[in-house]
């Protein structure tokens, strides 16, 4: 046993242990993401460095970082090595955006397969497959609302995560662009009569809401930051094969835009209100409040280091 120990520690001393040794941990144990968008803004912010766990929804066929080569074929056909617990609704989940299975999302999984959602103006209603007595059981009435003959409960999921908010960083709202862009995008416009809302036309039909329900074993992924982030209602909902992770621990985080891109939005991340919470009164397109915006850049975050990403989504959030 002394000698096996020993050789052990002798092939983890190597340069070659030891990259097999980083290689596995990253494989199947936990792998380092930042977050470089502002789609979970206020729970998870642009500049978070996180660890994930890899094993949070099963084994997933290990690829080399920064490359995406896959090491191994698909077996099973669903990207997984090892069968796992599926994502769970509220989960904030990391995963391989459909669109191109290449790039890593980090969105909130709001629905699973079977449930159905409405969505309109600052609104996210969900009919839970589990049907009518599961909602009334689990939710009080005043988040409970009647329509299409069942009952939907109205933004679920806000009270219990501060970070959730609907706050548009430009003319409109993310209900508007489904409006425009509603030949492409994965939700089904529909009129519901029994919501008291305004009603638009689209081609001649009558239209208040986007409408779909989720596909067995998918998941639908919404960010926090709902009017800014291009999820789910866009794309369409997560298959379990395209499922990386859970992120885990942010290890280190850090404001690094530009005032360019907070106040104009080049590059991406517009985001006045983080550029306000530095400000203050000045005007946000003063040469004031650019130079006090440079003299917070780069500042590191550290109420946010080290800190457990399962716990810490429960807690009201800065501005910043």
């Amino acid at each position: 046993m002394k000698k096996i120990a020993h050789s052990l520690y002798r092939f983890s001393s190597s340069w070659t242990g030891t990259i097999i040794i980083v290689l596995l941990l990253i494989f199947f144990v936990a792998q380092s993401f930042v977050i470089p968008s502002g789609s979970m803004k206020r729970t998870l912010l642009i500049g978070d460095f996180l660890f994930a766990k890899k094993f949070a929804y099963g084994v997933t066929i290990p690829e080399l970082p920064w490359v995406g080569l896959k090491l191994l074929p698909d077996f099973r056909g669903d990207g997984h090595l090892i069968d796992g617990p599926r994502p769970k609704r509220e989960d904030i989940v990391i995963f391989y955006v459909p669109k191109d299975r290449k790039t890593h999302f980090v969105k909130r999984c709001v629905a699973v397969g079977g449930d159905e959602i409405l969505f309109y103006a600052n609104h996210l209603l969900i009919h839970f497959h589990e049907g009518d007595d599961y909602i009334r059981t689990h939710y009080p009435a005043r988040k409970i609302v009647k329509a299409l003959g069942k009952l939907w409960v109205v933004n679920p999921y806000m009270d219990k995560y501060p970070g959730i908010q609907y706050k548009p960083e430009y003319n409109g709202n993310s209900f508007d662009m489904l409006l425009y862009r509603a030949n492409e995008v994965d939700m089904k416009p529909v009129l519901v009569p029994e919501l008291k809302i305004p009603v638009y036309s689209l081609g001649g039909v009558p239209v208040n809401a986007f409408y779909k329900k989720v596909e067995p074993d998918h998941y639908y992924m919404i960010g926090d930051n709902r009017d800014n982030s291009e999820d789910s209602r866009f794309w369409g909902s997560v298959p379990y094969s395209l499922i990386i992770g859970q992120p885990w621990v942010i290890y280190f985080s850090i404001e690094y835009r530009s005032y360019e891109r907070v106040m104009y939005g080049r590059g991406g991340g517009r985001d006045h209100q983080a550029l306000s919470a530095v400000c203050g009164t000045l005007p946000l397109e003063s040469k004031e409040c650019e130079a006090a915006w440079n003299r917070h850049r780069f500042s590191v975050r550290w109420d946010r280091v080290g800190r457990n990403i399962e716990r810490f989504q429960f807690e009201i959030p800065k501005d910043d």
